[in-house]
């Protein structure tokens, strides 16, 4: 029975990056890579990498791809060369400002209009299922 519901997740999961990548000519990657820079504004590689909780080398193989495209553009700090920034170009805050949702607006609107208590439930019980699956 986990294990069927977990299918389902990852199946559902699939199809809405493909829809999304159809829509938008993004990535659900690239998608959330744009989002945590449109939140966090100008931002450093490894604080993708925990917003994401991607690693730094998949987020800079993301960002390369993003920047030859126009979307982002990457330069590095003026005080310590190694540190290398992201912000987005007109290009890409109009792509994110156009993009659909991750998860489609038909989720997030199913999703919402569950009462906090059980959307917080859900939250957690995934968070802890990711956490069990995460540990090697």
């Amino acid at each position: 029975m986990l294990l069927k519901a977990i299918r389902r997740i990852v199946r559902a999961n699939d199809l809405q990056s493909k829809a999304l990548a159809r829509a938008s000519g993004l990535t659900t990657p690239q998608l959330v890579m744009l989002t945590g820079v449109t939140e966090l504004g100008e931002v450093t590689t490894n604080a993708l990498s925990s917003y994401a909780d991607l690693s730094p080398a998949t987020v800079v193989t993301i960002l390369e791809k993003l920047e030859q495209r126009g979307i982002v553009d990457r330069y590095r700090s003026t005080i310590d060369r190694r540190v290398v920034y992201t912000r987005l170009t007109e290009k890409g805050r109009g792509m994110v400002a156009n993009a659909p949702g991750v998860f489609g607006t038909e989720f997030a609107d199913r999703f919402m209009g569950l009462p906090q208590g059980r959307r917080r439930a859900m939250l957690d019980g995934l968070t802890e299922l990711a956490e069990m699956m995460s540990r090697g």
